[in-house]
């Protein structure tokens, strides 16, 4: 009884499994975006789900830079590379320090 008990909780989904899911599947999606448009026309970046940033171009000095330690910048932003958003470093040191 107690090895069926286990094997019921390995089966479920936390959400932070739930989470990589919706993460991947949302990808999955910015990617097929990009790829059904012509070639000249894709950018590698935008929003899917009308609300999820993704930017899957080659990370930069300046957007990495911009994304994780802007100072002026607001504290949360798109991440320089990937799905969704970030932390910005700078601007949250900036607000502490005053």
């Amino acid at each position: 009884m107690g090895q069926d008990k286990t094997q019921q909780q390995k089966k479920r989904l936390n959400p932070k499994d739930l989470w990589r899911i919706a993460l991947l599947i949302l990808g999955a999606i910015a990617l097929v975006q990009q790829l059904r448009k012509p070639a000249e026309e894709r950018t590698w970046q935008g929003t899917v789900a009308g609300f999820m940033p993704y930017d899957f171009r080659r990370p930069t000095a300046e957007r990495l830079r911009d994304a994780y330690w802007n100072p002026d910048g607001p504290i949360i932003t798109n991440k320089a590379i990937g799905l969704g958003w970030t932390l910005n470093l700078g601007a949250i040191k900036k607000r502490m320090i005053g």
